[in-house]
């Protein structure tokens, strides 16, 4: 028979140590133990705290990030200087870069470098990926000379290039040793442009690479085994399990390669040097903001307005890549 419990039962327990049913439903409350009042309490008092541990991160990007881009768009239509603040002035700036000869030499500059950087960076990648990525002995040595370029200075790259492409370098002494005589790699204005999108795609290979291997792995080895059942050779297993399989990849690639060759400035820079090449026909677009916006005259507000364009542009480029995208979905 179980013995009712009253008031005075209750205060006795309590007073004996042992909790009544009040405490015991108290303790017995979601959460954590001691019913989950603690977390309340804090979350009710401080509900700011997750932006206090994100506030470190989002200070950063502000003042590297964001600032700088809403300043750039402020500075385009002004006639703003170095050291004036300089007054607002509309679209005189843009205006202005229609009749700018080296903007279209820039532009023109800047669009052949993606025509023929990026279907190389999306191709070259995934052969290599497939390469690399069977399992047999010394594979990891292969893997990591092919990634040593991704990870090496662009400026000791670049200058190790212009030693082999110079007239007196490496690939010019051995054409002359075979009779075939000097290529002007570096004099002649195509070749420049030419021998700039081979040391991007030469540094780039590692990298995108890196990338294939993460979507190979994820493809069922069954497709590859029925394909050869059916009779598919490697080319026609490639063509249509391979490529299929790492579509949303080699789109992804696309963008992040079309956006960083547009914005190529480096490899043509120290190939060409600050003129830009032979009569400054090499200039890209990047290189332009860099000669236009610098220095104790820069003219900011002009730089301001090529650096719009390549926003621009590059923001318009994603958007291609990302409608063929869902074309072929379609």
């Amino acid at each position: 028979m179980k013995t009712p419990v009253t008031p005075s039962t209750a205060a006795r327990a309590t007073a004996d140590g042992v909790p009544g049913p009040r405490s015991r439903r108290a303790a017995s409350g979601p959460g954590v133990p001691g019913g989950g009042r603690p977390a309340r309490r804090i979350s009710r008092h401080l509900p700011f705290s997750p932006w206090l541990f994100a506030a470190p991160g989002l200070l950063v990007v502000g003042a590297f990030s964001l600032y700088p881009f809403f300043s750039t768009l402020v500075n385009a239509f002004t006639d703003r200087r170095t050291l004036v603040p300089g007054t607002f002035v509309g679209l005189d700036n843009f205006q202005e870069l229609l009749h700018d000869e080296m903007f279209w030499i820039g532009l023109r500059n800047s669009t052949l470098y993606v025509l023929g950087v990026v279907p190389a960076l999306v191709i070259l990648p995934l052969l290599l990926a497939m390469l690399v990525q069977r399992h047999i002995p010394g594979i990891t040595f292969f893997r990591s000379a092919f990634y040593t370029p991704v990870v090496a200075s662009i400026v000791v790259v670049g200058l190790i290039w212009v030693w082999m492409l110079d007239d007196r370098g490496l690939i010019n002494s051995l054409l002359e040793a075979v009779g075939i005589g000097k290529v002007g790699f570096l004099s002649d204005q195509w070749l420049l442009l030419m021998s700039a999108m081979t040391v991007t795609v030469w540094k780039g290979l590692g990298y995108y690479m890196i990338i294939y291997l993460a979507a190979l792995a994820n493809v069922p080895r069954e497709l590859h085994e029925a394909a050869a059942v059916d009779g598919a050779g490697a080319v026609r297993r490639f063509l249509t399990v391979t490529v299929p399989a790492v579509r949303s990849t080699m789109v992804l690639v696309a963008a992040l390669a079309s956006v960083s060759a547009f914005k190529v400035f480096s490899e043509v820079y120290l190939m060409a040097g600050p003129s830009g090449g032979p009569a400054g026909e090499d200039t890209t677009l990047v290189m332009l903001v860099q000669r236009v916006g610098t220095g104790l005259t820069g003219r900011v507000g002009y730089a301001s307005a090529i650096s719009v364009v390549i926003f621009v542009v590059t923001v318009g480029l994603m958007l291609l890549v990302l409608r063929a995208d869902r074309k072929g979905d379609a």
